[in-house]
């Protein structure tokens, strides 16, 4: 049990790996400290987990997947299952937004109102998508005419065991934006959390056995990525991969999934512009772009890194986002006032500051923070860089971190042009009182989901995903069924001489 400030204890979960509905050690004993990265100090234990532990957790998978228990199971069935799973969510709220805000940093409220909200509505989304995979009948009109009639139809088949790799900045959530969508349309699961947040993952895992989801339907196994990750990648019998991460390691997935045709969904990097017009209203624009930036410090992929302001508007704009930055109070999550947490890491804490470092060097001027913040913890001051340019570093990389770069905009008619000046193609929003500038601009922006007077407002039932770098497929909507599912065509002849 670990003590906090702001309410009781907070049970860590036994550093152990998650196969065939058992708990077990790793096959090697390594083991990676986790830190709370508020305090650095050591809170627990996973197991570092090697190709052999993936191999085993593939292996139960599969044989899941393949049995006839599995096979047989009802839709509707699987959907009773993620509706239990997301009621224990629900009963244990409280506990796994503590050890989300202990394991991540970010504020309580946050992970209790924010983190736990969606992977409860995600389990009660995917759960009624259970039933709804269908296919289609096909008129057929053949090459030649053999005096034959002929009946087409297709099925959506689940695409068999499913390679889970989840990300830091949302753990739960996105542990559940991975497993729901696989075991509603019968698919099985190998989730692999980031090295850097995986307690609330394995905190699921119990509720899972809890909730009845047979054995070997899905797995957890903790370690690093270049290691029990590239195992699940390399592994022959996943037939999918389900990432979410960094640009980086997606190139990589991307390319090791070729040697065995896996199918990919890839969540990458983003360096979206927020895009705000002359005629905006800037009693809504100026915190808007704030809360597109400055939230769970700035680790969101759709975070509004790169700030494009018509020049007539700009010093106000950006004086009103550096005191917006200034007034947020930065601290542990478990304190109620705070609304900034740590970074993840030491190691992202550097990369924020030396990207930050050489922008300023490159010309960029900060208005505010511009720094680390001196004490304990992976605490980075927000910030807001004036005096940009596209070519900088800083404005073609993506931070992760509180930290955003605005650049004026002397002409409408480069807005385009500057806004698409990236590799990514994630997000982007458009702050304008006008309909019409909206609406036309959206359409020239290439990007997956486009914001008009407001930032980051994700919902189930919307496709997400990016263009460009910013990965491949989307999640959600009505697009998440070609995501877990790939369809079979059946074509038979029908012998007309039966009625003769």
């Amino acid at each position: 049990m670990i003590e906090r400030v702001g309410g009781p204890a907070v049970r860590i979960p036994a550093g152990k790996l998650l196969i065939n509905g058992q708990w077990c050690d790793g096959a090697e004993g390594r083991m990676i400290a986790v830190y709370d990265p508020a305090t650095e100090e050591k809170i627990g234990d996973l197991v570092a987990a090697s190709a052999a532990d993936v191999d085993r957790a593939v292996q139960a998978a599969h044989r899941t997947f393949e049995s006839t228990h599995w096979q047989k199971m009802r839709p509707l069935d699987r959907g009773r299952l993620l509706e239990k799973l997301a009621l224990l969510i629900e009963r244990d709220a409280e506990e796994l937004a503590r050890l989300e805000t202990l394991d991540n940093g970010k504020p309580f409220g946050v992970s209790r109102n924010v983190d736990m909200k969606f992977a409860i509505d995600a389990l009660r989304y995917y759960s009624g998508w259970s039933s709804k995979m269908a296919g289609e009948y096909i008129q057929l009109s053949p090459f030649f005419d053999d005096g034959g009639t002929y009946r087409a139809y297709t099925e959506r088949r689940p695409v068999g065991v499913v390679g889970g790799i989840t990300p830091w900045n949302f753990p739960l959530g996105q542990a559940v934006q991975k497993l729901a969508p696989a075991i509603a349309f019968g698919c099985t699961v190998v989730l692999k959390p980031s090295e850097d947040a995986s307690l609330t993952t394995l905190r699921l895992g119990e509720l899972i056995l809890e909730a009845g989801i047979p054995e070997g339907a899905i797995n957890i196994v903790t370690g690093y990525g270049y290691e029990a990750g590239q195992a699940l990648v390399d592994h022959p019998l996943v037939r999918k991969i389900a990432f979410t991460g960094s640009t980086f390691t997606g190139q990589k997935i991307l390319a090791t999934s070729a040697r065995h045709m896996k199918r990919v969904t890839l969540e990458l990097g983003g360096k979206s512009p927020t895009i705000i017009l002359a005629d905006a209203d800037l009693d809504r624009a100026i915190p808007g772009a704030a809360n597109a930036i400055f939230p769970n410090s700035g680790q969101v992929c759709t975070a509004g890194s790169r700030l494009l302001i018509e020049a007539s508007i700009f010093d106000e704009v950006t004086k009103g986002v550096a005191q917006i930055a200034r007034g947020l109070k930065l601290g542990s999550g478990f304190d109620p006032l705070v609304q900034l947490g740590p970074l993840i890491s030491s190691r992202q804490l550097n990369r924020v500051s030396e990207l930050v470092s050489t922008g300023i060097k490159d010309g960029a001027e900060p208005l505010c923070g511009g720094g680390q913040v001196v004490g304990k913890g992976y605490f980075y001051q927000p910030t807001v860089l004036t005096g940009g340019r596209s070519d900088m570093q800083i404005a073609r990389e993506e931070v992760f971190g509180p930290v955003v770069l605005a650049m004026p905009v002397q002409n409408a008619g480069d807005i385009k042009a500057l806004a698409n000046d990236t590799e990514y193609g994630l997000g982007a929003s458009i702050w304008t009182r006008d309909i019409n500038k909206a609406h036309l601009l959206a359409a020239q922006l290439d990007c997956g989901t486009v914001w008009i007077n407001t930032h980051n407002v994700l919902d189930l039932a919307m496709p997400f995903g990016g263009t460009k770098m910013s990965g491949l497929g989307r999640e959600f909507g009505t697009e998440v069924i070609h995501a877990y599912t790939e369809p079979r065509a059946v074509c038979m002849r029908l012998e007309t001489s039966a009625f003769d």
